[in-house]
């Protein structure tokens, strides 16, 4: 069989048309990717594309203001710069850049290292994602920052709002601070729609930690067009629409029932190393001064408080993180007895003519439990053991008594349970009765215990901030108020979003004539002789008052000075008072720890306080008064005869008082 000799051109017609064939194969393919890539996946990776180039800037919104009743900032936010590293636009990072911010901003090896392991963290989309390097930076760190943007690529100086607390440590406590979210907390406030992003800050304590949401405003959003570096460009192309910025929101204010003013006061009239004064409307159960001592400023904690403050803070015996007030508790001591005498006479056992003979101690079985006066005080009724402050009397109460009846009266008032300020943290106290003994103090409850609480002592313990709703449920008649601090939520421009109204949590049965009995005691204390704070007496304003000097370590056979003694075993000096005894407006308690006696070193202090309060009453009535018109002169004709004028109630005492010879000073007092 012989073969036919191919044709040349035959040949390179096959070779044509495998060519053109594979050409078209590819021609197809090219163009069914460049449909999958322009058409089905276009807005994809245009978004991609974009992210190489366009660079998400957060416009951070100031946070809510924090204002005094009367409108006075407490806190708000002021102008800074934070720092931040981009690791995306950040050229040798750890080898170069970082050891360069470190030497600018004086960085220790921690922080370095801190910050270094968080840059080499990041992987994908989170490398586009600012870190916060350095908060609030100082005029020195952002001039040399400026000086030198060469040599920090992917370092960016973005205008923060800080937060500015204005009274420093004043009311820090009740303000609380700020500090950075951690990894683990991101996403559970996230969950809420926080919005958060590591190098946010969110409130700690207080009212900024209480109030979060509201105080915290609405991060804006704007694009802005960078290199390779991560330096902004000029957009001429018009590649960003105005559309795409997203301007932020403010967050509302917190106006709080504090007054600045009556705050300022108590801190500077209480004379103590430690301890708290709290005042509060009686009327209503809203806070008008709440200080602690020693005090932090939230100046420095929200932001840049280094490790060895914060050691020291912690190391401090005086603990000046604590809030006194709530966080805090101890035995009241004599500013209990009032609380002792209206379950005395609730009792029925007991009424205005009940007597003991005080003769500087009171016999129970094999011991003697001492009166502070070690002379005695001789033959107390009522009024005068609460006036004296005769524990020999309040021995006897608790010996007929019994614990049961006293611990009732005083958890009615408010005593060893949570106040439901909510707002700051707060310990519950301790009011003890027959079953509390039996199930913690080993061998049980025995009598005695109940002649230690009678007086305040024993496991008696309070908080400062439960004594005051106490004493103002006696001073408006039995109402116990849930404490508040915040008067209402306001927007931006003034406009009362969310107002707050007092909160009863409960009626106390107490007998109008059972009150008066005590209440009539309470102002002997202050007002006449024999008292045991006649020495801060008030001119115009009947004070009613208890002292208290709580002990906290027993008594020896020999009574030591306070001179003698370490600070930390010295007596808690107490004072709770109200005013006016005739129509109470007020009620201030006063702890000055480890200070002595309550009639000499806290007294002074809740007198001061009330004469501020209602000097501020006067000055803000009068200010607040417009000037009328001058009436015409008047028409001639005989005389009118004159009104008599009723006595108001209380003027009665307040004459016998002005025209009386100041009392003897009364010496030791409790």
């Amino acid at each position: 069989m012989t073969l036919r000799p191919t044709s040349p051109g035959r040949d390179l017609k096959v070779r044509y048309l495998y060519l053109g064939g594979a050409m078209l194969a590819g021609l197809v393919v090219l163009a069914v990717n460049l449909y999958r890539l322009q058409i089905i996946q276009g807005d994809e990776y245009l978004a991609k594309s974009q992210e190489n180039f366009i660079k998400p800037i957060r416009v951070r919104a100031d946070r809510g203001m924090i204002k005094d009743r009367r409108g006075e900032i407490l806190a708000d936010s002021r102008p800074s710069f934070d720092a931040f590293v981009t690791p995306a636009f950040c050229q040798r990072c750890v080898a170069e850049v970082l050891p360069r911010l470190a030497t600018y901003l004086q960085w220790d090896e921690v922080q370095q290292a801190r910050i270094e392991a968080q840059v080499k963290g990041t992987r994908g989309p989170a490398r586009f994602q600012p870190i916060s390097v350095r908060v609030d930076l100082t005029r020195d760190e952002l001039d040399v920052l400026n000086a030198h943007p060469d040599e920090l690529p992917g370092v960016d100086l973005v205008p923060v709002p800080h937060r500015n607390y204005r009274s420093g440590a004043q009311l820090a406590h009740v303000l609380g601070y700020m500090n950075e979210v951690t990894q683990d907390e991101l996403d559970s406030l996230n969950s809420k729609g926080g919005g958060y992003a590591l190098g946010d800050y969110a409130g700690r304590r207080g009212i900024e930690r209480y109030f979060e949401s509201r105080l915290r405003g609405q991060d804006g959003l704007r694009k802005e067009v960078v290199n390779a570096r991560g330096e902004s460009m000029r957009d001429d192309q018009g590649l960003i629409g105005g559309s795409d910025e997203v301007p932020p929101k403010p967050g509302k204010n917190v106006v709080l029932s504090i007054d600045s003013r009556l705050q300022a006061e108590a801190e500077r009239v209480f004379p103590g190393v430690a301890g708290t004064v709290v005042a509060l409307d009686v009327r209503t159960g809203f806070i008008l001064a709440m200080m602690s001592r020693p005090s932090f400023d939230p100046n420095v904690l929200t932001g840049r408080v280094s490790a060895a403050q914060m050691t020291a803070m912690a190391k401090d015996p005086l603990q000046p993180m604590m809030f006194r007030s709530v966080a805090m508790h101890y035995s009241p001591g004599s500013t209990f007895k009032p609380i002792t005498m209206l379950a005395a006479l609730k009792s029925g056992q007991f009424n205005a003519h009940s007597f003991v003979n005080c003769t500087g101690g009171y016999r129970l079985g094999s011991r003697v439990w001492r009166c502070w006066a070690d002379r005695g005080h001789g033959i107390r009724d009522s009024r005068q053991a609460l006036q004296s402050s005769c524990d020999t009397f309040f021995y006897h109460v608790g010996d007929v008594l019994g614990l049961d009846p006293i611990a009732e009266m005083g958890k009615a008032l408010g005593l060893g349970s949570p106040t439901g300020i909510g707002v700051v943290g707060e310990v519950p106290g301790i009011m003890p009765d027959v079953a509390y003994h039996d199930r913690a103090t080993p061998g049980g409850y025995q009598k005695g215990m109940a002649l230690n609480s009678a007086i305040g002592q024993g496991d008696d313990n309070v908080t400062p901030l439960q004594l005051t709703l106490a004493y103002a449920a006696i001073a408006n008649g039995g109402t116990l108020y849930q404490p508040q601090l915040v008067r209402r939520i306001e927007s931006v421009d003034g406009k009362v979003l969310e107002e707050f109204q007092p909160k009863v949590t409960r009626q106390i049965p107490i007998a109008a004539e059972h009150r008066a009995l005590v209440v009539d005691a309470l102002t002997a204390v202050v007002n006449e002789a024999g008292g045991t704070a006649t020495r801060v007496r008030l001119k115009d304003i009947l004070l009613a008052g208890k002292t208290g000097t709580a002990q906290v370590q027993r008594i020896g056979a020999v009574r030591e000075k306070k001179e003698d003694m370490d600070y930390f075993e010295r007596d808690h000096a107490w004072f709770a008072a109200f005013a006016p005894a005739d129509d109470p407006e007020i009620a201030v308690v006063v702890l000055n720890e480890h200070a002595g006696h309550g009639g000499v070193e806290s007294a002074p202090t809740a007198a001061a306080v009330v004469q501020k309060y209602f000097d501020l009453k006067k000055a803000d009535a009068s200010a607040s008064v417009v000037p009328a018109v001058r009436p015409p002169p008047p028409v001639e004709g005989p005389p009118e005869k004159p009104t008599e004028k009723l006595p108001a109630p209380g003027d009665d005492a307040k004459r016998k008082l002005a025209a009386g010879q100041p009392p003897p000073d009364p010496g030791e007092v409790r």
